[in-house]
């Protein structure tokens, strides 16, 4: 069963024979009803940063009340108050909400995703340079495709109240690294720019990205500068049976996407 604000965009779904309905977190009477006779639930976090914590809440609080008895929340790596990633408060809000629920949870803590390396690795071909301010720092990029079937698999099977696991690739990377897998992919030579913070959010502004957008960014750099991202977990494969793609795999699947970047 799928629950969606615009159950039309997934009608290809629903011609499959998926169950949609229609919920909004800021409709709670509409996930409430949503939810008859739904046993699991997977709460996927919202992207409204600084409400979402209200729209989480509203969730859990409709899971209690139609007789759910275990949710599963898309949360991130070391949630704790040092992290400076920008997601972080309201991921770990959110955690402490489910916990405090009586309900069953598990916190699958994706770490940041894969393909969203393709547009960073894009912009390094073109340009020639990637710009950075996680220093040495790695992260443990994961494939969205994998954060899915790990998710479906703890949905499927037993064993997993009151559990976190974090979702990470098979392998943490450098900025460095990135730069020489987008080198290899592209024959092209890419210098890593290294700066500090307010500089690098001074970079994203100047290239007309948002000055909310580029703090968060600048934000998950100064993460992983911290260590907080590096951590490498077998999770996807002990859940699935497969093992996770690695940040090579999916940018060499988007190998057109990135040698189109030249041009």
């Amino acid at each position: 069963m799928l629950l969606t604000r615009t159950p039309g965009a997934l009608a290809d779904l629903a011609a499959r024979g998926a169950i949609v309905r229609r919920a909004d977190f800021d409709e709670p009477r509409s996930v409430l009803d949503a939810l008859h006779e739904v046993d699991r639930m997977l709460l996927i976090s919202a992207v409204a940063l600084g409400a979402r914590v209200q729209q989480h809440t509203a969730a859990i609080e409709a899971a209690q009340r139609s007789g759910v008895s275990h949710v599963l929340y898309t949360s991130i790596p070391n949630p704790l108050d040092a992290n400076p990633a920008g997601v972080v408060p309201d991921h770990r809000a959110t955690e402490e909400a489910l916990a405090a629920s009586g309900l069953a949870w598990t916190f699958l803590r994706n770490n940041l995703y894969a393909e969203y390396q393709v547009p960073t690795a894009a912009k390094a071909i073109a340009s020639g340079r990637l710009i950075t301010n996680a220093g040495s720092g790695r992260t443990a990029y994961v494939s969205r495709d994998d954060c899915a079937a790990a998710a479906a698999a703890v949905l499927a099977t037993d064993g997993h109240e009151n559990k976190a696991y974090d979702i990470t690739g098979p392998e943490a990377i450098s900025a460095a690294e990135l730069a020489a897998l987008a080198a290899e992919i592209s024959g092209k030579t890419i210098e890593v720019v290294s700066l500090e913070d307010g500089a690098f959010v001074a970079s994203l502004t100047g290239a007309d990205v948002p000055e909310v957008a580029a703090g968060l960014f600048a934000s998950f750099g100064a993460a992983a500068r911290g260590g907080y991202l590096e951590d490498v977990s077998g999770a996807v494969e002990d859940l699935t049976g497969e093992s996770p793609r690695s940040l090579r795999e999916v940018l060499l699947a988007a190998r057109g996407e990135l040698i189109g970047a030249e041009g």
